[in-house]
C-alpha cells in the first residue's frame, strides 16, 4: 500500500473516531441531563416528605387533659397516638370484626395530626365540639398538603374514614381512642374526670363507638366507669 493510500485510510479512521466520540459525548450529556431533571423531581418530593416528617414534630406540643399513668404530667397528641397504635396491635384479636391492623395503627398514628392547628377538643367541651370539624377540616387541608399530592390524598383518605366511623378499621380505632385516656385516668384514681366534675352519662355517651369496635373491650370500659360511679370520681 502506498503513503498516500495509508495517509488517506488514516485520515477515515481518524473521522470516524472524532465523529464516535462527539456521537458518545452527546449521548453522556443527554443522560446527565436525563439524571439531573429525575434527580430534581426526586428532590422535590423527598424535601416535601421532610417538611411533613418536621410539621408533624409539632404535634409533641398539643396538651391533651388526660395525664399520664402514675399522677404524671399531661400527656401529648403524639404519646396519645403511639400509645393507641400499640394498643390496637396487642387487642387486635378483640375486635368484633376482622382488621387490616397495619391500617387501623396508621389511622391511630394520624388521627390527632390536625390538632396541630386545631388544638385538642375535650371530650366533653360542648362548646369546643360545635368548631371542632370546622377548624381540623381547614388543618387537615393545610398540613397534608405539605406531602407530595399522592400521599397527601392517601392520608386524607384514611383521616375522613377514620371520621366517618364506617369501617371496620375505623371502628376499632375509635375503641383504642376511647380506651386509652380511660384507662390512664382510671390509673390515676380517676382525678381528671373529677377535675372536671363529669357524668356518667357523658362518659357512656362517649364510650358507646366503643362497642361497635369491640365489645369485648366494652366490658372492660364498663368495668371501669362503674368503679368510678361508687368511688365518686363520676358524677351519677
Amino acid at each position: 500500500m502506498r503513503f498516500t493510500e495509508v495517509k488517506k485510510c488514516s485520515i477515515v479512521n481518524l473521522n470516524s473516531a472524532v465523529r464516535q466520540n462527539a456521537e458518545g459525548d452527546n449521548f453522556h450529556l443527554k443522560v446527565m441531563k436525563f439524571r439531573t431533571r429525575r434527580q430534581r423531581k426526586m428532590d422535590e418530593r423527598l424535601k416535601r416528605q421532610l417538611d411533613f416528617a418536621l410539621e408533624i414534630d409539632k404535634e409533641k406540643n398539643i396538651l391533651r387533659q388526660t395525664h399520664l399513668s402514675e399522677h404524671g404530667r399531661r400527656e401529648n397528641d403524639a404519646e396519645h397516638a403511639w400509645h393507641m397504635a400499640i394498643m390496637a396491635y396487642l387487642f387486635r384479636e378483640h375486635s368484633n370484626e376482622s382488621v387490616d391492623i397495619a391500617k387501623v395503627m396508621l389511622m391511630c398514628l394520624i388521627h390527632d395530626i390536625v390538632e396541630i392547628d386545631a388544638g385538642d377538643t375535650y371530650a366533653y367541651d360542648t362548646e369546643g365540639l360545635k368548631t371542632q370539624k370546622a377548624r381540623e377540616d381547614a388543618a387537615k387541608e393545610r398540613i397534608f398538603s405539605i406531602l407530595p399530592e399522592d400521599q397527601k390524598q392517601e392520608l386524607i383518605s384514611l383521616f375522613d374514614e377514620f371520621e366517618a366511623f364506617e369501617t371496620a378499621e375505623s371502628k376499632f380505632a375509635h375503641a383504642m381512642d376511647n380506651l386509652q385516656p380511660l384507662m390512664l385516668n382510671n390509673s390515676n384514681g380517676g382525678n381528671d374526670w373529677k377535675e372536671h366534675g363529669v357524668y356518667a352519662e357523658q362518659v357512656y355517651g362517649r364510650q358507646r363507638k366503643t362497642s361497635l369496635g369491640s365489645e369485648k373491650i366494652f366490658e372492660v370500659v364498663d368495668q371501669i366507669i362503674q368503679e368510678n360511679i361508687k368511688k365518686g370520681t363520676i358524677k351519677e
